[in-house]
C-alpha cells in the first residue's frame, strides 16, 4: 500500500509556517519575525499535538534556509531536568557564534516545564548572557510551571486545541496523498477522537487505513478503542432514568467486549455530560462523581469496581432529582 515506511505524523509534518493549520494568528506573527529578520525569546504553551514543535522547526527553517540545521538545536528538558543540562549542553550551544552568516542561533527547549526551579534560574541567566548570539524558544504544556523571570523575557504564544475544521483540512490532504476515501462521518469521528490533537488524529487515520482504502466512522472508533458518542449518551440516559442494570450491562460491553479503557470512558462521559440538558444540581453532582472516579483510578483503584461504583453514585443522585 505504501513504499515510504515513515510514520505519517513525521511524513506529513509541515516544513514551513504556511503549512501549519489551525493556528493562523500565531503563524502570521511568526512570519512577521521572519520578514523583519529579528526574533525575541519565545514561549510556546498549549496541549500536546497542536503544533508547538512544528512551529519552532518551521521558524528555524525559514530564518536560516539551508544552514538551519547548523544554527538550530532541539533539546527535550524531560530527558535531563537538572541544572547540569543548562550549565553544559545549553550554555555550550548558546555561547558559540552562529554559522553561515546568520545573526543568531535558535535553541528550542521542549517540555521546558519539566526543568527544576534551579535549572530554570540558571536558564534565565544563560538567556540574558547570550541573547546576542542565541535566541531561545521554550515549549511547555503549562506556562504556570515556568518561573516568572523567564516568562517576562519571552513573547508568549498560546496554541489552542485544533478545531474540527483544521483537522478535517489535514485529514483530506493526507487522504488525497495516500489514495484513501474518507467519509465525512469518518472525519467527524477522527475529530471527536483527537480532541484537538493533530498527532492523535493522524495516528487514527493511519490505523484505520491499514485495514481498508475506504474509511468510515465505524472503523475509526474500532481502531482507536473509542465509544461512539451515541453510546455514551445512551449510558448517561440509563443512569439518569435510574436503570442501573441496563447501564451496568452497557458499561460491561464497552469495557470488556470493546476493550475501551476506563479512563477513556470517563473522559468521554465528561465531554458528553457537560452538553446534555438536565437538572443543574444533578449535572454538578455527576461531574463530581466522575472526578472522584478519575482520581481513584489514578491512585490505583480497581477499574471495574470504581466504574460500577460511579454508576451507583450517579443513579443515587438521579433518584434525588428524578
Amino acid at each position: 500500500m505504501e513504499t515510504d515506511h515513515t510514520i505519517w505524523i513525521e511524513r506529513y509534518r509541515p516544513t514551513c509556517l504556511a503549512e501549519i493549520v489551525g493556528q493562523e494568528e500565531i503563524v502570521e506573527r511568526l512570519q512577521s519575525y521572519v520578514r523583519s529578520g529579528s526574533l525575541p525569546h519565545l514561549l510556546f504553551t498549549g496541549t500536546a499535538g497542536v503544533g508547538k514543535t512544528t512551529a519552532a522547526v518551521a521558524l528555524a527553517r525559514e530564518f536560516f534556509g539551508d544552514t538551519w540545521q547548523m544554527n538550530f538545536r532541539e533539546l527535550n528538558a524531560s530527558d535531563e531536568r537538572g541544572i547540569d543540562v543548562v550549565r553544559n549542553q545549553i550554555k555550550e550551544f548558546a555561547r558559540t557564534s552562529p554559522l553561515g552568516g546568520a545573526d543568531f542561533k535558535i535553541l528550542f527547549l521542549d517540555e521546558a516545564d519539566a526543568l527544576t526551579p534551579d535549572a530554570q534560574a540558571a536558564l534565565r541567566r544563560t538567556m540574558e548572557t547570550y541573547a546576542r548570539t542565541c535566541r531561545f524558544i521554550l515549549s511547555c504544556n503549562y506556562s504556570s510551571k515556568i518561573i516568572d523571570p523567564i516568562q517576562s523575557r519571552c513573547a508568549i504564544y498560546r496554541f489552542r486545541p485544533l478545531g474540527t475544521e483544521a483537522i478535517a483540512i489535514e485529514m483530506r490532504r493526507i487522504a488525497a496523498s495516500e489514495g484513501l476515501v474518507v467519509t465525512d462521518e469518518a472525519i467527524q469521528a477522527i475529530a471527536y477522537v483527537a480532541q484537538g490533537d493533530m498527532r492523535r488524529a493522524i495516528n487514527a487515520l493511519q490505523g484505520a487505513a491499514f485495514s481498508s482504502q475506504r474509511i468510515d466512522a465505524t472503523m475509526v472508533y474500532a481502531t482507536t478503542a473509542t465509544a461512539r458518542p451515541e453510546e455514551i449518551t445512551e449510558l448517561l440516559r440509563l443512569v439518569v432514568t435510574q436503570d442501573f442494570e441496563a447501564a451496568q450491562g452497557l458499561l460491561s460491553q464497552l469495557m470488556h467486549e470493546r476493550g475501551i479503557a476506563p479512563s477513556e470512558l470517563l473522559g468521554q462521559c465528561y465531554r458528553t455530560l457537560i452538553r446534555l440538558p438536565m437538572h443543574r444540581a444533578l449535572k454538578v453532582e455527576m461531574i463530581d462523581h466522575l472526578g472522584e472516579a478519575d482520581f481513584r483510578l489514578s491512585e490505583g483503584g480497581n477499574p471495574e469496581l470504581q466504574m460500577e461504583a460511579l454508576l451507583a453514585r450517579c443513579v443515587l443522585s438521579a433518584g434525588r432529582y428524578g
